[in-house]
C-alpha cells in the first residue's frame, strides 16, 4: 500500500525547529523519513527498534544482509552502542568528526541484528549537516540510514532524485539543499590490527594515514564476487546502476576520444541513445562526433576530482532522465578522492572496461 508521504522543506541556514521537531517525533515513533546530509541524502529509521529498522529495508528494496549506517548527533552517543573505543577510534574521531567518515565498532547488545545486517558489529558516524544533526537530536534516538535511493540505483544527491523515486514509500522527506560531497562517507574498520578502509569517500586513504599510520583498502573493493559478505553498506558488485549499460575508458583522453569514433561507427545503426560522460574541459574533443552521430549526449562530470564526485551521482541519474541506453565513461586516477570516484564508477558499470 502507498504511503501519504509528508513533504516539507527546511532552510538550513535558517532551520525551522518545529519542522524538525515534526520529524523528529516521527522517527521516534518507528516512521521512516528521509533527511539531507553532506554526503548524500539518507533514508533514515531508529536504529533501535527492529521494526522501524525493517521499513528501511522494504522501502529500499535492500537485501537483508546489507548492514545500515548509523548516525548520532554528538559524540558520547556512541557509547551505549559500542562494546570498547580503542585509542585509533578516538584519534579519528577528534579530527574527522563531526564530517563524512564512519567508523565501524564492536556493537553493544543495543544494536539489533536488524540493523547491523546480522553483524556483530556496527557502522557509525555524525554528520556535519546542521538539518541532519538537530533532527538526529530531536528524535533522541540514534538513526539507521543508507542513501535514499531504490536498492542499486545510484544515491540522491538533491532533492528531486529523491522525491521521483521514494514519494509513497516513505513517511517523511525533509527537503533540504544539494549535498556537499556527493560520495557517501568513507567507512574504515578498525576491528584488525591494521585499519582497513571498507568504503572509499571524501576522507581518503591519505587523511586516514596521516592519522593512523598504516591503512589499507579492503581487497574486496577490486572484486567481481556478488557473493560477498558485506561488512558495510555499498560493498555489493553492483551498486550505483542506472538503467544505462555503462563501459569505462582507459587509456588516458586521447584513446578515449579515438576509441569513441570507432565504438560509434559501430552503434550507428542500432538507435541506440548514447552518452559520453568526461571532465568539463574534456567536452570540446568531442564536439565532431556530436555533429556526426545525432544520438550522441556529451556530459560534464566537472573540473575537478572534487566536482566529479559531487556531480557524479547527479549524472548518473541524468542518464535514466534522458534515456540513455549506453554510456562510456572517463577514468580517473586512483590516488584522493579519486578512489572514491572510481569505486562508485565500477560498481555503476558492473566493472566492465574499454
Amino acid at each position: 500500500m502507498k504511503k501519504n508521504t509528508l513533504i516539507e522543506k527546511i532552510d538550513p541556514d535558517n532551520i525551522d525547529s518545529k519542522v524538525v521537531e515534526q520529524f523528529g517525533k516521527m522517527l521516534a515513533d518507528g516512521k521512516t523519513v528521509i533527511f539531507p546530509t553532506e554526503t548524500v541524502y539518507g533514508l533514515g529509521a531508529n536504529a533501535l527498534d527492529e521494526q522501524a529498522a525493517s521499513k528501511i529495508y522494504i522501502a529500499k528494496g535492500r537485501p537483508s544482509d546489507n548492514p545500515l549506517l548509523v548516525h548520532v548527533a554528538e559524540r558520547e552517543d556512541i557509547n551505549p552502542l559500542v562494546v570498547d573505543m580503542d585509542e585509533r577510534a578516538k584519534k579519528l574521531i577528534d579530527r574527522f568528526w563531526p564530517g563524512p567518515l564512519t567508523i565501524v565498532f564492536k556493537k553493544s547488545d543495543l544494536i539489533p541484528k536488524v540493523t547491523s545486517g546480522g553483524l556483530d558489529t556496527v557502522a557509525i558516524r555524525m554528520p556535519s549537516d546542521k538539518v541532519a544533526r538537530a533532527l538526529i537530536k530531536a528524535s533522541g534516538v540514534p538513526i539507521a540510514a543508507p542513501s535514499a535511493n531504490l536498492s542499486g540505483k545510484p544515491s540522491p544527491t538533491k532533492p528531486e532524485h529523491i522525491i521521483a523515486d521514494m514519494d509513497g514509500r516513505v513517511d517523511g522527506i525533509l527537503v533540504g539543499g544539494f549535498c556537499d560531497f556527493g560520495v557517501e562517507s568513507t567507512i574504515v574498520d578498525l576491528s584488525d590490527d591494521v585499519p582497513m578502509v571498507l568504503r572509499p569517500g571524501a576522507i581518503t586513504l591519505e587523511m586516514l594515514k596521516e592519522v593512523l599510520g598504516d591503512v589499507i583498502l579492503d581487497p574486496s573493493l577490486s572484486s567481481h564476487d556478488d557473493n560477498i559478505k558485506a561488512k558495510a553498506p555499498g560493498m555489493k558488485y553492483k551498486h550505483y546502476s542506472p538503467n544505462a549499460n555503462i563501459f569505462m575508458v582507459t587509456g588516458g583522453i586521447d584513446r578515449f576520444v579515438e576509441l569513441s569514433e570507432f565504438l560509434l561507427e559501430m552503434r550507428a545503426n542500432d538507435e541506440k541513445k548514447i552518452a559520453i560522460l568526461c571532465m568539463k574541459q574534456n567536452i570540446s574533443r568531442f564536439e565532431e562526433l556530436k555533429l556526426k552521430f545525432k544520438n550522441v549526449h556529451v556530459l560534464s562530470l566537472g573540473c575537478t576530482y572534487e566536482e566529479v564526485a559531487r556531480n557524479l551521482f547527479d549524472v548518473l541519474i541524468d542518464l535514466d532522465r534522458r534515456n540513455i541506453d549506453v554510456a562510456y565513461a572517463e577514468t580517473f586516477e586512483e590516488t584522493g578522492i579519486g578512489v572514491a570516484i572510481m569505486n562508485r564508477l565500477k560498481k555503476s558499470a558492473g566493472y566492465k572496461f574499454v
